[in-house]
C-alpha cells in the first residue's frame, strides 16, 4: 500500500470517498500541518484558515502551550473514567467553575453531548424543584438553532436536511421564531415550560445576530416565569464575539452555559456545562455520564487553552479585529452588487450573497478563495462564515480582506 505521505490530494480525497461515510461534502483541499492562523496542504501550498475548525482553534492551530499540556499529561495519565477520581479533575473543575464565575461543572467531551446534557439537567430541575408534573416538561427552541445532529438535537432543528428520514422525534419540544420576544412571551406562558435554550448568534445559520435587546428581553422574561435561561455558547463561547462569553455583551449569566469547541484549543474533545448547585445537584449518581468525560488529559489541556485566551488578549483582539473586518466587507458592499450584507459580533463573522440558499455562488467563491490561499466554508447555498483564529494580527486580517475583496470583484466580473 502507497504510504500516506506519497499520497496526492486527489488520492487522499479519493480515499475518504471509497471507504468513509458520504456525510460531508468539505472544500476539497487535503491539510497536513497548522499553526496560528495558518494551514498547509499535501502539497505544501499555505492557507489562512478563515473557518477556525468553526471556532474550535480559537487559540490558533498547534498552539505551543496547549501542545505542552497536552504532552506532559500524556505521559503521565489519559484516562481512568469517571470509576475513580484522579489529580487533574478536582483542580479542573475548580478552575474552570472560578473561570466563569458557576458553582458547579459537569465536563462531556463534545458540544452536542454537552447540549444534551443541558435539556437533561433543564429536564430534571423542572421535575424536582419547579414541580413540572413528571414527563411533561417542555424545553423552547427557536427556528435556525443548530446543535448538533443527534436525535435529540435533529428534534429541535427545523431544518430538514439535517432530520428528514430519522423520525421519530424527541418530545416535549417546542419551537418559535429566533429574535421574536412576543413569540417567546406566549410560549412561556405554558408552564410546563422549563427551559429556554438559544445560541446567542446562530452560527451554522449564517451568523444570525438578534436585535440588541432580544437576549436581556429573553432572559428576563424567563426570570418572570420560572424558567431556565440556557445559552448554548459552543460556538460563541471563549472570546469568539470579543467577550469571554457573548451572553456578556448583554449583561447577564444564563442559568445554564453551554461550551466546547474552543474549550480545549482544537486539541481534542472537550465541553463543559456550567450552572448552580440548585440545578446541577437535581443530577444524582448513575443517571448522567461519560467514559471520557473528564478525563485528566482534557482537563489539563482545557485548563492551559483557558489560560492561553486570557494571557493573550484574545477577547480584546476579537473585538477590535472584528469591527476592522466588518468596515471592511461593509466596503466591498458598497463597490459590488454581488455582497448585500455584513453580519457578526468580534471574529465571527458572514456575508451573504445576492442569491438564493440552492445556488452555489457561496461555494463557488470559497474555491475561488482556496485558490488565492484563504480557506472558508459557505453556509446555505448563500452565505459565508469568516472565523479566523483570535490570534490573527491585524496586518493579517487585512491581506485577508484585500484576498475576500479582490476574489469578490473578479467573480462578479465573471457573472
Amino acid at each position: 500500500m502507497q504510504s500516506q505521505a506519497t499520497l496526492s490530494t486527489s488520492e487522499l480525497i479519493e480515499l475518504e470517498h471509497q471507504y468513509g461515510a458520504h456525510n460531508y461534502h468539505p472544500v476539497p483541499v487535503v491539510l497536513s500541518k497548522g499553526e496560528g492562523v495558518f494551514l498547509w496542504d499535501v502539497e505544501g501550498k499555505k492557507y489562512y484558515d478563515f473557518l477556525s475548525a468553526y471556532s474550535a482553534v480559537n487559540q490558533g492551530h498547534c498552539h505551543p502551550r496547549i501542545i505542552e499540556a497536552l504532552k506532559n499529561q500524556a505521559s503521565n495519565l489519559t484516562l481512568t473514567s469517571r470509576a475513580f477520581h484522579n489529580d487533574v479533575l478536582g483542580p479542573y473543575e475548580k478552575f474552570i467553575t472560578e473561570y466563569f464565575g458557576f458553582d458547579r461543572v459537569l465536563p462531556m467531551n463534545t458540544g452536542v453531548e454537552a447540549c444534551e446534557t443541558a435539556v437533561k439537567l433543564c429536564r430534571k430541575w423542572s421535575y424536582e424543584v419547579k414541580g413540572v408534573t413528571v414527563n411533561q416538561a417542555k424545553i423552547i427552541f427557536v427556528f435556525g438553532n443548530f446543535w448538533g445532529r443527534t436525535l435529540a438535537a435533529i428534534s429541535a432543528s427545523t431544518d430538514p436536511t439535517s432530520s428528514r428520514g430519522f423520525g421519530p422525534y424527541m418530545p416535549g419540544y417546542v419551537l418559535i421564531p429566533y429574535n421574536d420576544i412576543d413569540a417567546l412571551k406566549e410560549a412561556l406562558k405554558d408552564e410546563t415550560v422549563g427551559g429556554f435554550m438559544v445560541e446567542p448568534i446562530q452560527g451554522e445559520a449564517g451568523v444570525v445576530v438578534p436585535d440588541d435587546d432580544y437576549l436581556k428581553s429573553a432572559y428576563e422574561l424567563c426570570k418572570e416565569a420560572n424558567v431556565l435561561f440556557i445559552a448554548d455558547e459552543v460556538q460563541t463561547g471563549i472570546a469568539r464575539t470579543g467577550k469571554m462569553i457573548c451572553c456578556e455583551h448583554h449583561g447577564f449569566k444564563p442559568d445554564i452555559l453551554i461550551l466546547g469547541k474552543a474549550l480545549s484549543g482544537g486539541v481534542l474533545p472537550a465541553s463543559a456545562v456550567l450552572t448552580s448547585d440548585e440545578i446541577m445537584l437535581t443530577i444524582k449518581v448513575g443517571e448522567h455520564g461519560s467514559t471520557f468525560g473528564g478525563n485528566p488529559l482534557s482537563s489539563a489541556v482545557a485548563m492551559e487553552a483557558l489560560k492561553v485566551v486570557k494571557d493573550e488578549n484574545l477577547c480584546e483582539n476579537a473585538e477590535v479585529l472584528g469591527g476592522i473586518f466588518r468596515d471592511r466587507m461593509s466596503n466591498l458592499v458598497d463597490k459590488c452588487d454581488l455582497v448585500t450584507i455584513v453580519r457578526g459580533k468580534g471574529l465571527l463573522n458572514a456575508i451573504v450573497i445576492n442569491d438564493t440558499e440552492d445556488s452555489s455562488t457561496a461555494r463557488d467563491i470559497c474555491l475561488a478563495l482556496k485558490d488565492k490561499g484563504l480557506l472558508a466554508k459557505p453556509t446555505h447555498g448563500n452565505i459565508i462564515r469568516f472565523a479566523p483564529p483570535l490570534v490573527i494580527t491585524e496586518d493579517q486580517l487585512h491581506e485577508c480582506c484585500d484576498i475576500i475583496e479582490s476574489t469578490v470583484l473578479e467573480f462578479e466580473a465573471k457573472m
